[in-house]
């Protein structure tokens, strides 16, 4: 049993409960509580009734809980890192990775929390002044994914509970454990009974209903898929609920003639095979120049060949499987019809794990962008490599998507990194690297990447609302 069971063991269920497995053997992990949607209505009432007590602290107050909170993640590190890897699969490496990760964002809200200023504006008549401050919007609500269970819950509560609001959260239902031990962590820090919650459910579809329809939300926070975004848009509609949306990506990872192509091969394999793939600003297509295509395919190929992969509690393993057998099948099912059109595999790591959910980290060349896996959101570990000209053909087929959270873009000229930055219609772009996730810097898409931002000052402001205040004299 992993060592998080026990911090969670209120949580756990009997058999009509959610059930957890290991992706990597298929093993069950635990089965925790699943919430009714009745249950998770009641749970988001007592977190309103919380946050009045939270909102009347002073920003100090509550930086002084989230610290503590901050600090017991970080204590129990490797117990968070150990059910990430567990539940997700993801390498212990790359989970211990996350954790600290998520944390920080924990830290910088704490921190942020007391910088939430208000303005006093120049006035338009002597006997008046006019002023503004900043509250929290009230009580939210957050869904969260499965790639990042960890830090994508942290992203969230964090700035809300820095705000003054209360939030109850709903996990992904594969990965419900380390939520859960979060959840335990923030009560033993100080965090007032019922403020923030986390609610895992085998109806994600009717929680999701509840969050957007019941009448004391005031905020809900998605990440995830298009397509449930915007079915949640629709259902907030009726509220006015303010919304924020994480949503799909096509991120494009250009390689341009004057490229370091060493640097650039380093750039693939953090912003490509981190997570096997499964990361929503994961490069799904690699534009790369003609004139270095073949040498950068060369170097790519024998990184590729060389990565281990295996369950992620093993030692030295690099990529783990996929989150199920459906999503290895998926995967497989887009490399096949690119071969079937033309394409071809010219490098590919070993994979004999038993289970059905990994799949094989591989570089396909003679991708062209009618093909699916070039429009398509891969979620696995598949270099997709199209052959480009030209600067203008880059942005061109970059841009030829209805997504636009992360791109990538190596260049030795800073005229020309400028300049494409600039053209390339993503919410951000990294230029020469190939990571970009901060918790200083604002995360967040443009077109049906969604909108809104996690991180940064402005991940702060999300959960606040302006108000103007007039003064007579």
């Amino acid at each position: 049993m992993i060592e998080a069971i026990r911090l969670i063991e209120s949580a756990l269920a009997g058999a009509d409960g959610l059930h957890v497995a290991n992706p990597a053997t298929g093993e069950a992990i635990a089965t925790v509580r699943a919430w009714s949607t009745a249950e998770v209505a009641g749970a988001i009432a007592r977190a309103d009734r919380a946050r009045a007590g939270w909102a009347a602290l002073t920003a100090s107050g509550r930086a002084e809980v989230l610290r503590k909170w901050y600090e017991l993640i970080l204590a129990n590190e490797a117990v968070l890192a150990e059910a990430v890897t567990a539940e997700a699969g993801k390498p212990l490496a790359e989970a211990l990775a996350e954790v600290r990760y998520g944390a920080a964002y924990v830290q910088w809200f704490a921190e942020e929390g007391r910088r939430a200023n208000g303005e006093v504006i120049p006035t338009f008549a002597n006997d008046r002044r006019v002023l503004t401050i900043r509250q929290g919007v009230g009580t939210c609500t957050a869904i969260t994914p499965w790639n990042f269970p960890v830090a994508m819950v942290t992203r969230k509560a964090a700035p809300a509970l820095a705000a003054g609001c209360a939030i109850v959260v709903k996990p992904a239902e594969a990965t419900p454990i380390s939520a859960l031990a979060l959840e335990w962590l923030g009560q033993r820090a100080g965090l007032p009974e019922g403020l923030f919650a986390v609610t895992p459910t085998g109806d994600p579809a009717g929680v999701g209903r509840v969050f957007c329809t019941h009448p004391l939300v005031r905020k809900l926070s998605f990440t995830g898929s298009t397509r449930v975004g915007k079915v949640l848009m629709a259902q907030a509609a009726d509220q006015v609920l303010r919304l924020s949306l994480e949503l799909g990506g096509n991120a494009p990872f250009i390689v341009m003639d004057d490229a370091d192509l060493d640097r650039a091969v380093r750039g693939v394999m953090d912003a490509k095979f981190r997570n096997a793939g499964q990361t929503c600003v994961c490069a799904n297509r690699l534009l790369v120049h003609d004139t270095v295509h073949d040498a950068f395919v060369a170097k790519l190929g024998a990184a590729v060949a060389s990565l281990k992969v295996g369950d992620g509690r093993d030692e030295g393993v690099q990529i783990g499987p996929l989150i199920s057998p459906e999503a290895a099948r998926r995967v497989a099912a887009l490399v096949a019809d690119a071969v079937g059109a033309g394409a071809q595999v010219v490098a590919e790591a070993a994979c004999d794990a038993a289970s059905p959910a990994f799949a094989a980290p591989c570089v396909v060349t003679g991708v062209t962008p009618a093909m699916a896996l070039a429009s398509s959101e891969i979620f696995g570990p598949v270099a997709a490599v199209i052959r480009v000209s030209s600067e203008a053909e880059a942005i061109t087929i970059a841009n030829d998507t209805p997504y636009g959270l992360a791109a990538y873009l190596f260049t030795a000229d800073t005229g020309r990194a400028w300049r494409m930055m600039e053209a390339l219609e993503f919410g951000m772009v990294a230029i020469n690297d190939g990571r970009l996730s901060s918790e200083v810097a604002p995360f967040g898409g443009v077109k049906q990447s969604g909108f809104g931002r996690e991180g940064s000052s402005h991940g702060l402001t999300e959960y606040m609302e302006i108000k103007y205040a007039l003064l007579g004299l």
